[in-house]
Parts: structure tokens; C-alpha cells; sequence
């Protein structure tokens, strides 16, 4: 229901301009309250996704050797760095560039032009999460058995160009 300042107006008490005038002031102060609520609930969903790394990373402490718990810890914060830096300059752009030929996007690299309507930080967020969420449960899988450097390529190449073209499609 859109907020009108003339039926406001009279549930306010008073009558004539100073009614309108404040009911004028009540609906534009709620005007982006949608917006306010939609970016809400996407950070706090973006959060609890991102709180499933943590899931992964005692997981993958739990399933490897008391040496190497420091280690996969490293691994997994290295895993959310390097998969936000790489889903920022490729991945969002890959998977929500809009002229695109059907296979890959073609723009949003490094959030270029973003906010626009549809796409905000939020949303980024919300994508970036699930991102690294998918970079994270192969991280368990392959524990102790990789150079951490290679694994950090297969996670920047995960979350900036396999996840978001997949994401695409």
C-alpha cells in the first residue's frame, strides 16, 4: 500500500496545510523503506552463508592431522580473501554482465556501474558468499593432499570464472 499524504493527512487531527505538510514529511520519510528491507534481509542472508565457512573450516580442522590445523585454518581465510578479490574484478561481471552472448557476461568487472536498479552492494555480497561457500567445501576434500599455492589458484579459478559462468547459465 503506497503511503498518500490526503488520506494521511486527516488521521493526523489537524486540518489544512499543516495536516498535508506533515503527512507530506511521514511518506517520504518511509519512501525507500522497501529498499531499506530488501537490503536488509540480503545482508543478513549473506552473512549466515558466510558463517557456513566457518562450518567448512572446523570440518576440515576436525578431518586432518593436529599439525596441520593451522594450516587448513589459513587456507580457508586465504579461500574467502582471494575468492572475494577474484569474484570482485571477474566473477560478477561473468555471471550478471547483461549484454551477454549466453555463455558469459560482459560487464560489471570491478562493480563498474554498480548500483544501478537491480544490482547493489548487497546483492554483491549475497553472490560473493555463495561464491566462496562453493570454494570452501572442496577445500575439506582435497586437505593435506595439495601445495597451498596450487590450491589457491583452484579457488581463484573456482570463485572467478567456473562458479559465476555456471551461476550464468
Amino acid at each position: 500500500m503506497a503511503c498518500d499524504p490526503a488520506t494521511l493527512g486527516p488521521l493526523l487531527g489537524a486540518a489544512g496545510a499543516n495536516a498535508t505538510e506533515a503527512a507530506g514529511y511521514i511518506c517520504n520519510q518511509f519512501a525507500d523503506a522497501g529498499f531499506a528491507i530488501d537490503s536488509t534481509y540480503l545482508l543478513f542472508s549473506a552473512y549466515l552463508v558466510f558463517a557456513m565457512q566457518l562450518g567448512f573450516a572446523m570440518l576440515c580442522a576436525g578431518s586432518v592431522r593436529a599439525k596441520n590445523t593451522m594450516n587448513i585454518m589459513l587456507t580457508n581465510v586465504l579461500d574467502a580473501a582471494a575468492g572475494g578479490l577474484f569474484y570482485y574484478l571477474f566473477g560478477f561481471g561473468f555471471a550478471f554482465g547483461t549484454p551477454s552472448n549466453g555463455f558469459i557476461g560482459k560487464q560489471f568487472f570491478g562493480l563498474k556501474e554498480v548500483p544501478q536498479p537491480g544490482f547493489d552492494y548487497p546483492y554483491f555480497l549475497y553472490q560473493w558468499a555463495f561464491a566462496i561457500a562453493a570454494a570452501g567445501i572442496t577445500s575439506g576434500s582435497i586437505a593435506e593432499r595439495t601445495q597451498f599455492s596450487a590450491y589457491l589458484v583452484y579457488s581463484s579459478f573456482l570463485t572467478g570464472f567456473v562458479y559465476p559462468v555456471l551461476s550464468h547459465w
